[in-house]
């Protein structure tokens, strides 16, 4: 899939030092996003409210039970996109409430209860894929359907992972912490690779560095050289 079948796509994140996204396995990141200087918050809401949706993983909503909208600056909040293969979202979740427009991108194994149940909580609800969410099918159901044109995601590992290797990651924004936790199953930015060569490496190309407030702000454009890997 070509970038101009698909919405362009910006990966953003708060990372530690150590490539961290949270204390421990099953932490919020809301913890460590708390030690975030108040320009680099604003910096976050300017871009959700620059871009038409923004995307995380289904643990994501379970973990941190996040809003998802512009909140600190002017603007209007994206449209919220949530992939669940078994629509499993949890009926209190945030995401289903009025804030803003959400889809919740499902498979055709999800159970028919949970998709009765979201859709009537007022969520849209898209089919995409067998037994996972078809990430590039739903790309593409995003920009013919919705008309978004451009998407950040704010995922874990996981989503992180799975956007990445299908090669829809356009750029990567870093906001530095100036910590280090440690921990060998502690989510970093990317699970899932286990790459063999280093040709398998996703290349990055720094475009821009700076201070925003006290945090260090890398942002990268994504180059692809080989095939997706299974």
């Amino acid at each position: 899939m070509s970038e101009h079948d698909r919405p362009h796509v910006l990966m953003m994140s708060e990372i530690t030092v150590d490539g961290k996204l949270t204390l421990k396995r099953g932490a919020s990141s809301k913890i460590l996003m708390k030690y975030m200087a108040p320009e680099t918050e604003i910096l976050l809401h300017q871009t959700r409210a620059k871009c038409d949706a923004i995307m995380v993983g289904a643990n994501t909503i379970r973990i941190d039970n996040s809003f998802l909208t512009v909140r600190l600056v002017e603007g209007k909040s994206p449209l919220r996109i949530i992939p669940s293969s078994r629509a499993d979202i949890p009926p209190d979740a945030n995401i289903l409430g009025p804030d803003a427009r959400t889809v919740i991108a499902v498979s055709e194994a999800a159970p028919a209860e949970n998709v009765a149940r979201l859709r009537k909580s007022g969520v849209d609800v898209v089919v995409a894929g067998e037994k996972e969410v078809d990430l590039p099918g739903l790309m593409g159901i995003l920009s013919r359907d919705y008309g978004v044109d451009r998407m950040m995601i704010e995922g874990g590992p996981t989503l992180n992972w799975a956007m990445l290797n299908h090669r829809l990651v356009d750029e990567i924004r870093l906001i530095h912490l100036p910590f280090i936790v440690g921990g060998a199953d502690t989510p970093s930015l990317v699970g899932g690779m286990h790459i063999e060569t280093e040709d398998e490496m996703f290349r990055l190309v720094l475009k821009r560095h700076y201070m925003c407030g006290s945090n260090l702000v890398t942002e990268w454009d994504v180059l692809y050289n080989s095939a997706p890997r299974e």
